[in-house]
């Protein structure tokens, strides 16, 4: 640990990540001009689904904030061109093409960012102001907070690309792993003091602790789990040697992206309700009252429901992911095979049926984790913020990923040492 900070570049580099780490704590303190934050902040706390979003957004939607959307629209934007890119054959034949490709596709998603950011902060003002919550504005007003909001996220994702370029770690990871630490360390102190004044008991605190310290490994396993698929190429003669590699699987290969999704085909439901609620219709206001009642966080069919949506997701992105056919011919053109299975369709459909076994793991996995809030709340009730699964996975990925990349660095710097 401590050589890091003897390498002159790393401490560049960790200093300059601290540095946007601070300056995005202090955006997310900068209300919007005209808003009463107190307000929502009391309307956060009756609402389940938003308190979600603001764990997310550090703190910046309770402060309503010029940083309240986060880099939630990016985010959006990202995995739009990621199905765009396998649709469109020439977005595919891009994301070949190397540092261009790649350069072009990420301008694309920032295009593709600023009319969702426009829609999510339209959409945030509508939903607060149906709900009281805040005024009705004019027209200039109303455009003033849309072009602050978008303004912000555009900030966080020039930052974001600043730090992945000069920084340490992915900049867009690395703002929100330090929203959610910034959310989940003081909910974490409020059950220990809890638990300190005799509001919560000893016993039902240790197996929380305990139940989340074995979440957390099993998000590195999971996460860094692969199924190595042994490959020979070159075995032209009895005297050449066999070449032999391995074709990883991870377990995870789907990351939080089928969350993603499926929190926002969840969270429609709930955002209907407000609305059929006020509606003058009697069915629809019995709809409204069904979707509040049903469809909150704490409720089990939403936690079912969640369930279903993350593990079929998660089959969905894992085969947009890895193409067995495509690996299987590419494997077949280097003139590689798997001992014991015929090149072309015979190895594709071995790959295919690997890809679904480890598969259904992985997605039984996010699908447990997506609900751990709900499980835990239910096994422990500790009356605060559980810790989310969701926040714990991307917490660790982001660390492990920031961890590969120091070590990366040091190694490379070892390696010219060693050349001198």
């Amino acid at each position: 640990m401590l050589k890091l900070f003897k390498i002159p570049e790393l401490r560049r580099k960790i200093g300059f990540s601290l540095g946007v780490i601070v300056l995005f704590r202090f955006l997310a303190h900068i209300p919007v001009p005209g808003i009463d934050v107190s307000a929502i902040k009391s309307y956060l706390e009756s609402n389940a689904l938003l308190s979600i979003f603001n764990l997310f957004s550090g703190g910046a939607f309770e402060n309503f904030s010029i940083a309240t959307l986060g880099v939630g629209p990016y985010i959006n934007a990202s995995i739009i061109v990621q199905l765009f890119t396998v649709m469109i054959p020439s977005w595919e034949e891009l994301s070949k093409e190397g540092e261009y490709g790649r350069d072009k596709l990420n301008l694309y998603t920032k295009l593709f960012t600023i009319p969702i950011a426009f829609l999510q902060a339209y959409g945030i003002y509508y939903l607060l102001s149906q709900q009281g919550v805040i005024t009705s504005l004019n027209m200039f007003n109303l455009l003033v907070l849309i072009l602050t909001l978008v303004g912000g996220t555009m900030l966080l994702m020039w930052i974001g690309d600043l730090v992945t370029e000069y920084g340490l770690g992915n900049g867009i990871s690395i703002i929100i792993f330090v929203g959610i630490v910034s959310r989940l360390v003081p909910s974490i102190f409020q059950i220990i003091s809890a638990a300190q004044f005799g509001a919560l008991s000893l016993l039902s605190v240790l197996p929380f602790l305990a139940l989340t310290l074995l979440v957390v490994v099993g998000v590195v396993l999971v996460n860094e789990g692969t199924r190595n698929i042994l490959i020979e190429y070159g075995r032209r003669s009895t005297r050449s040697q066999t070449v032999t590699n391995y074709l990883p699987i991870k377990i995870n290969q789907a990351g939080v992206i089928p969350i993603i999704f499926a929190v926002a085909v969840i969270s429609i439901p709930s955002l209907l309700s407000g609305p059929l609620i006020a509606s003058s219709n009697a069915f629809l206001q019995g709809l409204g009252n069904f979707l509040a009642t049903y469809f909150l966080p704490n409720s089990l069919p939403y936690n079912i429901l969640y369930f279903v949506l993350v593990f079929g997701f998660t089959f969905f992105y894992s085969s947009v992911q890895f193409d067995p056919v495509k690996v299987a011919d590419d494997i077949k053109k280097r003139g590689g095979f798997i001992p014991g299975i015929r090149p072309g369709n015979s190895t594709a459909s071995y790959l295919k049926t690997i890809l679904v076994r480890i598969t259904f793991i992985g997605a039984l996995f996010l699908g447990l984790v997506a609900v751990l809030p709900f499980i835990l709340q239910s096994l422990f009730p500790l009356g605060g913020l559980v810790i989310g699964g969701t926040s714990l996975l991307i917490a660790v990925s982001v660390i492990l990923e920031t961890v590969r990349q120091a070590q990366s660095l040091m190694a490379v710097r070892d390696y010219q040492s060693y050349l001198r």
